[in-house]
């Protein structure tokens, strides 16, 4: 999307409560891609992405401002935790599969816009395949009388089937055996992949017969989308358009980077497993080319995000290569009362309206006062300085505890008011934060 970085930020802050440094930072880095896809080829390939490395306590916005960005620029992205991978010739997923879940990422992208492209048509093969099943073939020399009328009841039948009239009706369908559902286990490699595929198609080209199960027409519609999509979509297309901007528009949120840091205080820092696993990094983010089942993917334009408390190790800790590869540095802000505050009322769906609209299915109005709200904010400020700071995810804990005996007789309020006030907020919390071996265990 041809989206400006102040456009980008606004974005962010209706999600986002604060880190205008992060925040400028990633509107400047996607700006950036874009203005390189301008620009002829022969200099695109010299412009290489500006990795950035977060610094910042869990809870504090690393994820979600990575998040929310990819989701409004509909690109391919993944968020992968660095302390699950391993050194290659150690037991566990290798770095590379990671490449593997962006591609993956990318080609449900483009599906989705190609099936909601030609919806119409899917809609049109799935609806036909349906009014067969329910309304029996004319017989051969009925009349035109009779042709005209079946011709009304084929439209009448359509209209209910497009309006969801005949869900619950049980039909007999015809599923092609030979339409597979794609194995999307990226940590296989190319090769396994290709061969468990083919073992598979091997397998199916002994029942070639097509397969009759007997559903409801509601769960028809789900099976005949697929079979209409795999018939009508050009799924090698598909894939080339997903690796093509899987390698230009691609991120990789690499979260938890500081766990695979060796700090000079760590007593394992001759740990071959966190420095190989940086190594093999390494090329990666420098830029190498992956094989998977879709086809070879370069990697030298994908964007890593990496994200990390550092509490325990620091940036420096991590071997220089990999270090360079990050030039872009940001550090995330603690979250103070305030700003738990705006993140309760300014946030676009914030938990108090997620509350509301879960307690509204019961019939019930939740109303959360000003000061009852404020008393949330710096309850669950302490609570983040007395123990861990987990950030805005205190909040979760702390709204749970202060609305669980509420949410659990709901139905006892059905058509009322429950107003939250300050003095429930204290009632339910104040011994709780007070005492720090059960804000510990609690909170």
């Amino acid at each position: 999307m041809n989206l400006t970085p102040k456009e980008i930020v606004e974005y962010l802050d209706k999600y986002i409560i604060g880190q205008k440094d992060a925040k400028k930072t990633i509107a400047l880095a996607l700006r950036t891609r874009y203005r390189r896809m301008q620009l002829p080829s022969e200099i695109q390939e010299e412009i290489t992405p500006k990795n950035i490395l977060m610094i910042g306590s869990t809870g504090v916005g690393k994820t979600e401002i990575s998040r929310r960005l990819a989701k409004m620029m509909k690109v391919p992205f993944v968020k992968v935790e660095a302390s699950k991978y391993t050194e290659v010739g150690f037991v566990g997923r290798d770095v590379e599969s990671m490449v593997r879940d962006l591609v993956l990422n990318s080609i449900s992208l483009v599906k989705e816009e190609k099936e909601e492209q030609n919806r119409e048509k899917i809609e049109n093969y799935v609806v036909n395949r349906i009014v067969e099943k329910l309304v029996p073939p004319l017989p051969k020399g009925a009349s035109e009388e009779k042709a005209k009328d079946y011709q009304h009841l084929l439209a009448s039948m359509e209209e209910k089937v497009i309006n969801g009239e005949v869900d619950d009706k049980i039909i007999q369908i015809d599923v092609d055996p030979t339409i597979q559902v794609e194995m999307l286990d990226s940590n296989l490699p190319p090769e396994m992949a290709k061969a468990q595929e083919s073992l598979s198609k091997l397998f199916t080209s002994f029942n070639k017969d097509a397969k009759t199960k007997e559903v409801t027409v509601k769960d028809a519609k789900v099976l005949l989308r697929n079979e209409a999509a795999n018939k009508l979509l050009d799924m090698n297309s598909i894939h080339a358009e997903a690796i093509r901007r899987a390698e230009n528009g691609g991120i990789i949120f690499l979260d938890e980077i500081d766990k695979i840091a060796i700090s000079e205080k760590s007593s394992g820092r001759n740990d071959p497993s966190k420095e190989g696993v940086q190594r093999d990094l390494l090329p990666i983010v420098e830029g190498s080319t992956v094989n998977t089942k879709y086809g070879s993917i370069k990697t030298d334009h994908i964007l890593f995000i990496a994200a990390g408390a550092f509490h325990v190790s620091k940036p420096s800790d991590l071997i220089p290569e990999l270090q360079g590869r990050f030039p872009l540095r940001v550090e995330l802000e603690s979250l103070t009362e305030e700003t738990l505050y705006a993140i309760l009322t300014q946030t676009k769906n914030s938990l108090l309206k997620q509350y509301e609209a879960l307690l509204s299915v019961e019939g019930m109005k939740l109303i959360f006062e000003d000061e009852a709200v404020k008393a949330i904010a710096k309850l669950s400020h302490k609570a983040n300085e007395q123990t861990e700071d987990i950030g805005a995810r205190r909040l979760h804990t702390v709204l749970e505890k202060v609305l669980e005996d509420i949410s659990f007789e709901a139905d006892e309020y059905k058509g009322k008011e429950f107003i939250v006030t300050s003095e429930l907020v204290h009632e339910k919390l104040d011994i709780v934060v007070e005492n720090d071996d059960l804000s510990r265990y609690i909170l």
